[in-house]
């Protein structure tokens, strides 16, 4: 796999200890992270911040104070963030019932600590991949409107009688 540039994976976790074994093993691995003690503060920072620009990924613990990471993880959704935020749920109280629920709803996996760093890091590469791919649909996606926005009157309809004349060739 092709290494990610200029990507970013955020950690949210209530354990101190944790959040730094996690960002020294990314920086082991020459991947830079952002630490967050709680979903509150997380999503904060994402609220400040403009829309996602580069590729990122979330490692988020399940049960904490205050906000959990499973009603982080809804917040997200609802917003429609995960589609260029996987997100890899870590936890010390797995069950699968919430595992497979998690997974359904459009997490990217769920990890039970104490967990593989080699495991883990694969699982991240992976991620951040999915993420650079969505991201790269994302800026096409609006490239091509700006695209479409920019044609005059008389090129929007020759290109509207040119996809009809298309699809009624497959038509047979």
């Amino acid at each position: 796999m092709e290494p990610i540039t200029n990507a970013t994976v955020y950690i949210v976790d209530d354990d101190a200890s944790v959040r730094e074994a996690l960002a020294w093993l990314l920086r082991s691995r020459r991947l830079p992270s952002e630490s967050f003690d709680s979903a509150e503060a997380f999503d904060a920072m994402l609220q400040k911040r403009p829309p996602q620009r580069q590729p990122c990924c979330l490692l988020l613990d399940v049960r904490m104070p205050g906000m959990s990471g499973l009603a982080l993880f809804d917040v997200l959704a609802a917003r429609g963030d995960l589609a260029t935020m996987p997100v890899i749920f870590l936890t010390g109280h797995a069950d699968v019932p919430t595992a497979v629920d998690t997974v359904k709803r459009g997490a990217f996996d769920f990890c039970e600590k104490p967990f593989s760093d080699n495991a883990l890091v694969d699982r991240i590469e992976q991620a951040l991949a999915q993420s650079s791919e969505r991201l790269a649909q994302v800026r096409e996606r609006s490239d091509l409107q700006v695209r479409l926005s920019e044609l005059t009157e008389r090129e929007r309809d020759c290109l509207l009688y040119t996809s009809d004349a298309a699809d009624d060739s497959l038509r047979v």
